[in-house]
């Protein structure tokens, strides 16, 4: 992914984690409300933009995870 989609998945994480604070630390109701609904419109935009990204790839399914090969044993 580029960098846009990536800075729109962290500036929503942070939105949400800080709304999760907000609301354990008892933040007036009209703070939490308008931050969730901001939370909302963010997430939904962030969904499009890592899914409209225009991403490609030469890797297979047969390539599995770089951090744990599969080892092809022969028995």
């Amino acid at each position: 992914m580029r960098n846009i989609a990536m800075f729109w998945v962290a500036a929503t994480t942070m939105v949400l984690i800080s709304l999760t604070i907000m609301a354990a630390m008892n933040f007036p109701f009209n703070w939490i409300f308008y931050i969730t609904v901001l939370g909302q419109i963010m997430l939904v935009y962030m969904f499009f933009k890592v899914l409209t990204d225009n991403y490609t790839t030469d890797r297979t399914f047969e390539d599995f995870y770089e951090d744990n090969p599969i080892k092809h044993e022969i028995s």
